[in-house]
C-alpha cells in the first residue's frame, strides 16, 4: 500500500481495499503522527511515527503498515 500524505496535514486516512483496512494518521504538531489501523467496525492505535518531511512520513507510515500486516498473518 503506497501513502501520499504531507507533514503539514493534521490528519489523513487511507483505505487497503484488498484487506479491507482502514488507515488514519494523526497529527497535533506535524511532526509526530499516530497511526490508527482497523476496520469499519473498529480500530486500534499501532504506532507513533516522527517525521521531518513527506517522504519519510510516507515511508514511515508504509514499514508501519508492512508490519502490522506481517503481525496479522503470523496471529492468523
Amino acid at each position: 500500500m503506497k501513502f501520499n500524505t504531507s507533514i503539514d496535514d493534521n490528519f489523513a486516512s487511507f483505505y487497503d481495499r484488498e484487506n479491507d483496512n482502514y488507515v488514519f494518521v494523526e497529527s497535533t504538531d506535524n511532526e509526530n503522527f499516530d497511526v490508527t489501523i482497523g476496520t469499519a467496525s473498529g480500530a486500534t492505535l499501532v504506532g507513533t511515527v516522527s517525521a521531518k518531511n513527506d517522504e519519510e512520513l510516507n515511508a514511515k507510515l508504509e514499514a508501519l503498515y508492512q508490519g502490522f500486516m506481517m503481525k496479522n498473518e503470523r496471529d492468523s
